[in-house]
């Protein structure tokens, strides 16, 4: 069985006292799950959120990762740095980090070999457009971006998969329970191949789409969906919280 992972993903949003106020509200909300919580946060946000998930059940998780271990890369953020902080998961190839910030599939897979390396866990982002989902080819984007971007990867189990229909986010739109979960029965399809079928049935692959306390449980309930990588709904304790205990 692989257990279900949500991890919030705050985007821009929250300084760090807002941070330390949103994680003090969501952890008692949250403190019997049965799944791994994450809240990936703002660079700047890292050292007070880290403070203040000491001693809860929430693990810390960053939005970007550098691949270089150190140098003239100015307004990035390196793995030692992200470490030195507690930083345990770290999101690579968001959407939005591919269409505003120039990310591509091989810049992917430089900052996801260097997370693995420096023994952080990437939430590995992939998704097809609405173009490009109209247009038949949902199944080729991700084949390449897949094939491109999770490429010399030792062990595949160390990753998560978030799949981000980039249609769905933040559109209030979602992917049907259904789609959903056949499009990720096409990921789980396709890193088989790539690596080993026993590998791909460990790995955990989120549904990253604008879930929320309306629909996790509909999604969750799904065969193929390991798990949420939440936005909106990350920012209000209370629905994060309804999305983190979705089994009760």
């Amino acid at each position: 069985m692989r257990k279900p992972i949500i991890a919030g993903n705050w985007k821009m949003n929250n300084t760090a006292s807002e941070g330390v106020a949103l994680v003090n509200a969501i952890a008692p909300l949250v403190k019997e799950a049965n799944c791994d919580v994450v809240v990936c946060v703002p660079a700047i946000d890292i050292p007070a959120v880290s403070e203040a998930l000491k001693g809860t059940n929430i693990d810390l998780g960053a939005e970007n990762v550098h691949f270089a271990e150190k140098g003239a890369y100015t307004g990035e953020i390196s793995a030692t740095m992200l470490l030195e902080y507690g930083v345990k998961y770290v999101i690579i190839g968001h959407s939005e980090r591919r269409q505003y910030f120039g990310e591509t599939d091989e810049t992917v897979n430089k900052r996801t070999l260097t997370a693995l390396k420096a023994g952080l866990t990437p939430i590995v982002c992939i998704g097809e457009s609405l173009e490009e989902r109209e247009g038949g080819k949902t199944e080729e984007v991700l084949a390449t971006q897949i094939h491109e971007g999770l490429k010399d990867i030792e062990d595949i189990t160390k990753i998560v998969i978030a799949y981000e229909p980039v249609w769905a986010i933040g559109t209030g739109k979602t992917a049907t329970a259904e789609q959903a979960n056949e499009t990720i029965a096409f990921i789980r399809k396709t890193v088989g191949e790539m690596f080993c079928s026993k590998c791909a049935e460990k790995l955990r692959i989120q549904y990253g789409g604008s879930m929320n306390a309306g629909n996790c449980k509909e999604l969750m309930a799904m065969p193929e969906i390991d798990g949420g990588l939440i936005g909106g709904a990350s920012l209000k304790a209370p629905d994060f919280a309804t999305i983190v205990n979705f089994d009760k």
